[in-house]
């Protein structure tokens, strides 16, 4: 299956650069590209992309809003491009808000061409890309050093299997590592991370680790 990828960057030579790249892998096919946030937004209502490979600061409209028009277009998570931040630097707020507005994971500029082709292909079969031990770093960082703004009420609803499943993917692990670790079915893992996106009403595998540590679910330090 091709994957529709649009790529926003406002400095011409990096777009075109990310561009040609992902355009040279023969599952992928570039179907736009745009250099502010407000043209994203209008290019992904456009083209429907699979994927919207993001810049995080550009003129006009960031990325963090861009990201959060995008995710909130959809008509469910699933219809609506998932988002893959691209910054500079990786312990930055901005990248912490863009998480929060929907983005399915963050990769920094400086990444290899096969670590960004491979990112583009996580985001696009609705992974987070969240294993990297700086991703976890970085919410937890952030999310210590703000007042929650997340309601920890739907904790409530969570089965006891739930909240395990949920404390693991905060830390970071894939659905077949999860699986493992409980001894269940990868099909048995996917199926309670979809309640838990839908019990706890957010979009992306990205936010429930958002919400994990917000909420209280997960402590920082004690996973």
């Amino acid at each position: 299956m091709t994957i529709g990828v649009l790529v926003v960057d406002d400095q011409p030579v990096v777009r075109v650069g990310f561009a040609a790249l992902l355009a040279s892998q023969p599952d992928f096919d570039v179907v736009g590209e745009a250099s502010t946030g407000e043209e994203a937004v209008r290019q992904a209502a456009a083209l429907s992309p699979d994927v919207v490979v993001m810049d995080i600061r550009m003129p006009v409209m960031d990325g963090i809003e861009a990201t959060r028009r995008i995710r909130a277009a959809g008509t469910s998570a699933d219809l609506a491009p998932r988002v893959l931040i691209l910054t500079t630097f990786d312990l930055d707020d901005y990248v912490y808000e863009a998480l929060r507005a929907g983005a399915s994971g963050f990769l920094l500029k400086d990444a290899t061409a096969e670590r960004l082709v491979e990112a583009v292909r996580v985001v696009a079969a609705g992974d987070a890309l969240l294993a990297p031990s700086v991703t976890r770093r970085l919410i937890a960082e952030f999310a210590q050093r703000r007042a929650p703004e997340l309601d920890p009420a739907p904790l409530a609803t969570l089965t006891p299997r739930e909240r395990e499943v949920l404390v693991l993917v905060a830390q970071g692990l894939s659905n077949h590592e999860i699986a493992e670790l409980l001894v269940v079915s990868e099909q048995t893992v996917k199926s309670h991370v979809a309640s838990l996106l839908s019990k706890l009403q957010v979009k992306v595998r990205a936010q429930l680790v958002v919400f994990a540590y917000e909420s209280g679910a997960v402590v920082p330090g004690l996973h």
